[in-house]
């Protein structure tokens, strides 16, 4: 927890930006989908952190993987034992920006986001399409996008290989408030 909060802080006062400028949320809702022959996985995550700029478009993700709850418990144990291994690798970040960023509206805009995605130990460079649009006084950014399992040296083992999908549909929906 103590991590968390000394991210947070980094996130916010490193920039130069005025903090009016800051959005943030720590209730963010990622979620993903494995289909295969076999059985679709779905898991869902409510706890997550996410720090935007809006004057640069500049924005960081964090979320705990343990905080991922799954229609069965053993699929939870499962992929925080055996794949994502939580108790080594506790958190997925992302560090990025949104591309050509310009000015909000409350229209939903179509933007790509841009940046480092780490999980598992491994950073990779992604990039996707997303929508954003600002209602009342939130920040919407919702999308989604896919990794491939192996692109994070996750290890799937041969008994259970065609129960989970060599490529993950990642979705987000991040609706951030202004910090204050």
């Amino acid at each position: 927890m103590r991590t968390f909060y000394v991210f947070l802080f980094f996130c916010l006062t490193l920039s130069t930006v005025n903090a009016q400028d800051k959005y943030f949320t720590k209730d963010g809702h990622i979620s993903f989908f494995s289909h295969s022959i076999v059985e679709d996985i779905t898991a869902t995550n409510d706890q997550v952190l996410s720090v935007l700029d809006s004057k640069t478009g500049k924005i960081a993700i964090q979320l705990l993987m343990r905080s991922f709850m799954f229609e069965k418990a053993l699929m939870r144990e499962h992929f925080n034992e055996n794949y994502v291994e939580s108790d080594v690798y506790p958190k997925a970040k992302f560090s990025g920006s949104i591309l050509h960023f310009k000015t909000l509206s409350e229209l939903p805009t179509e933007v790509e986001i841009g940046g480092k995605l780490s999980i598992h130990g491994v950073e990779q460079e992604v990039s996707t399409l997303a929508t954003i649009q600002t209602e009342a006084d939130e920040i919407i950014l919702r999308g989604n996008f896919e990794v491939k399992v192996a692109d994070y040296n996750i290890k799937i083992p041969a008994l259970v290989r065609n129960n989970i999908s060599k490529t993950i549909r990642i979705s987000f929906e991040l609706y951030h408030k202004p910090y204050k």
